[in-house]
């Protein structure tokens, strides 16, 4: 069984528009809804690719109960969401069909009390028994301690389950002095993890300050990894336009998928590189087409970094 963490899960709400103008009124031509923070689309993604895989994180509100909802009777997905008083957030996301831009509004979350923290340890604990891996994914609703994922990240490394985080900010930084397996950040979060914005000098420097293996999204250009066993580019064989929502909670499956199939790392990359493209290409986070994702596996270009 595979966990993911979403301490701020959401209800994702997506509007499009023919043309996004600012101090301007718009038609939506189209919404969905779906469950949403970045651990929930890990989730299915993982779920879709046929892995078992466990879910928990917070969930409270009318909007904690819509994503409840939402996930049940997700075929391979296990809902082990723990409920708190205030109400979970909501994202908005406004694709502009005309240029094909996504502008994203993200609530806070709930505040989170001394008491519910507590009660997610002890259920995080408790699923970590029949875990095989862990990802600790997303922002920190209000309440919630700073250095939680470096907590979370040691808990699990005691219990000897490989552990991938995907954070950003002060989250990131101590969590990446607990020495997680894996970090996933995007080229901003990890200039601002190191003060590099050169991406492989970067992932080097995250490397020594404590994570075992970077990969860095580099948005359409695809992943930069640096690991004990090399450094790799990989990139999709052309750039691929649509909603990017998601793109990198799909990396973040596939290099789960490749970890628990043993895989070496340029497979693992491949995957998640056509995964995030495949993701692109839908139009909804926590989604891919597979169509373009086997369309794509051949024809990811992995190289030497």
């Amino acid at each position: 069984m595979i966990l993911t963490v979403t301490l701020n899960t959401a209800l994702d709400i997506t509007y499009r528009v023919r043309s996004l103008r600012p101090h301007a009124s718009h038609r939506v031509t189209e919404v969905t809804e779906r469950p949403g923070g970045k651990g929930v689309n890990v989730a299915r993604v993982l779920a879709a690719l046929g892995h078992e895989v466990t879910l928990t994180g917070f969930a409270g509100g009318g909007t904690g109960g819509e994503v409840r909802d939402r996930l049940a009777g997700t075929s391979g997905l296990t809902d082990a969401l723990v409920p708190v008083a205030g109400a979970s957030r909501r994202t908005i996301a406004v694709v502009d069909e005309r240029s094909g831009d996504t502008t994203q509004l993200n609530e806070p979350g709930p505040q989170i009390t001394p008491g519910e923290w507590g009660a997610f340890l002890d259920r995080y604990g408790e699923l970590l028994a029949g875990a095989s891996a862990v990802a600790l994914c997303g922002s920190l609703p209000p309440g919630v301690p700073v250095g939680a994922y470096a907590t979370l990240v040691r808990t699990a490394r005691s219990a000897g389950v490989p552990v991938l985080l995907d954070t950003s900010g002060e989250p990131l930084r101590r969590g990446v002095a607990a020495r997680p397996d894996i970090i996933k950040p995007n080229a901003e979060e990890l200039a601002e993890l190191t003060g590099s914005h050169e991406p492989l000098r970067a992932t080097q420097d995250a490397r020594r300050r404590g994570a075992h293996a970077v990969v860095a999204s580099l948005g359409p250009a695809g992943l930069l990894a640096t690991t004990p066993e090399g450094h790799w580019r990989a990139a999709p064989p052309a750039r691929v336009h649509g909603n990017p929502t998601g793109a990198g909670d799909s990396a973040v499956a596939g290099l789960l998928s490749g970890l628990l199939d043993q895989l070496p790392w340029p497979d693992r990359l491949t995957r998640a590189v056509a995964l995030s493209a495949a993701t692109v290409r839908s139009p909804t986070a926590g989604d891919f087409d597979l169509a373009t994702y086997e369309k794509l596996l051949p024809r990811v270009s992995v190289t030497a970094a």
